[in-house]
């Protein structure tokens, strides 16, 4: 089938536009210098190793022939957009990013970008998470973004502070058991 007639999604495209909605307008990508550093990390090994290698193995099946029916080439080709699609959204995630350094609030009480916080809910359930950046975020591991409804709610609270949050099922009272920084790297 020609080419032209093909509509192939990439999802590195989609996936961007998805998590550039995330932030508010005006708004700047915060990240700790950890999550900074990982996607830094992620960055040099597709253009250091990845990319490359999949270079190699396109070139070598470009010089076998017939391109038509090549399925090394055709998927080395697909990897190959998906690669340089991937370090198009890591290259603009970076240069948008505003590194900030938790450990900068140690000892603070009070609730901002980099927090670990317990909370309990009206149920009596008790939680706790880390207010993170939205490239950084994994809520099975406790890591929620900046602009989630729990973060918002929590932000700016202190130790013993009681917060509401708006859930779909209505409001919850969160009391906030114990707020954390990282301590700051030894000079």
């Amino acid at each position: 089938m020609n080419k032209a007639f093909v509509k192939e999604s990439d999802d590195d495209d989609e996936e961007a536009l998805l998590l550039a909605r995330a932030i508010p307008a005006g708004a700047k990508n915060y990240i700790t210098p950890a999550g900074y550093q990982r996607i830094k990390d992620e960055l040099l090994q597709l253009i250091d190793v990845d990319r490359p290698e999949v270079v190699k193995v396109v070139h070598w099946a470009a010089s076998n022939g017939d391109r038509s029916e090549n399925g090394d080439y055709i998927y080395g080709k697909r990897r190959l957009r998906q690669i340089d699609g991937r370090i198009r959204f890591l290259t603009k995630r970076m240069d948008a990013a505003e590194v900030v350094d938790p450990s900068a609030q140690h000892g603070n009480d009070q609730i901002y970008f980099g927090a670990t916080v317990l909370y309990q809910n009206g149920a009596g359930e008790q939680h706790t998470v880390t207010i993170v950046g939205i490239d950084e975020l994994d809520p099975l591991k406790g890591k929620i973004s900046w602009v989630s409804p729990v973060a918002r709610a929590l932000t700016k609270a202190r130790e013993g502070d009681l917060v509401t949050l708006q859930t779909p099922l209505g409001a919850d009272e969160l009391e906030i058991l114990e707020v954390r920084y990282p301590a700051p790297p030894p000079a």
